[in-house]
């Protein structure tokens, strides 16, 4: 196989086979394969050198692949609606990091703060979250310190909401089921009313400003 300058043109790929005429060598093209894709002149090449050639199948072997589809759903909405942008930027970015991947986390497979920490750490992910956020070794103290950390800046997160997607009087209504209340009809108990009053209480939220009131 050669490869023949071409002025002003990117070079000819020729098929060529030399031959012996009147004690002489000589060459003749056998094909023109400057329109082949890089790669099948690899693999030509390959053939020709009489390297063995195995199909993709056997030549790789998948040692381990982590489910990645809904990962990049959760975390690209989280990232379209700017939600790492109400994360306080005061501090470190690890932290940051880690908060976010908690909030995609509990969409994509609700745990406990050890287990979420287990399926972020690369050696026992479970998806590709962990990796896609660049977190490497993930320890479950790390994980305790990121929420202990969104509690304190709960009331900065809530306002930086509020700011962007409340105006004055606007009703805010969110999911309680976390709460639970049993009640059967015509009862009376104080128990089952006051479960039922804390429900209707969380149910709704007015936004005044930036102040919070239940209503």
């Amino acid at each position: 196989m050669a490869v023949v300058p071409n002025r002003g043109s990117p070079p000819a790929i020729l098929l060529r086979e030399s031959y012996r005429e009147a004690g002489k060598t000589k060459n003749r093209t056998l094909a023109n394969l400057s329109r082949w894709p890089a790669e099948r002149i690899a693999q030509l090449r390959a053939v020709l050198r009489g390297d063995k050639l195995l199909p993709a199948t056997e030549a790789v072997e998948i040692v381990r692949a982590l489910p990645h589809g809904h990962v990049l759903a959760a975390l690209g909405t989280a990232r379209r609606i700017a939600l790492d942008t109400v994360l306080p930027r005061r501090a470190p970015p690890r932290r940051r990091d880690l908060a976010l991947a908690l909030i995609v986390a509990r969409l994509l497979e609700p745990a406990a703060k050890l287990a979420t920490a287990r399926m972020l750490d690369p050696a026992t992910a479970s998806h590709s979250l962990g990796e896609m956020l660049g977190l490497g070794k993930v320890a479950a103290k790390e994980v305790y310190a990121a929420l202990d950390w969104l509690g304190r800046e709960q009331p900065f997160i809530e306002a930086q909401l509020a700011r962007r997607h409340l105006k004055d009087g606007a009703l805010l209504l969110y999911d309680v089921t976390s709460t639970p209340a049993f009640a059967r009809a015509g009862s009376t108990s104080k128990g089952a009313a006051a479960n039922w009053r804390s429900m209707a209480t969380a149910a709704t939220i007015v936004a005044t400003g930036r102040s919070w009131s239940s209503a």
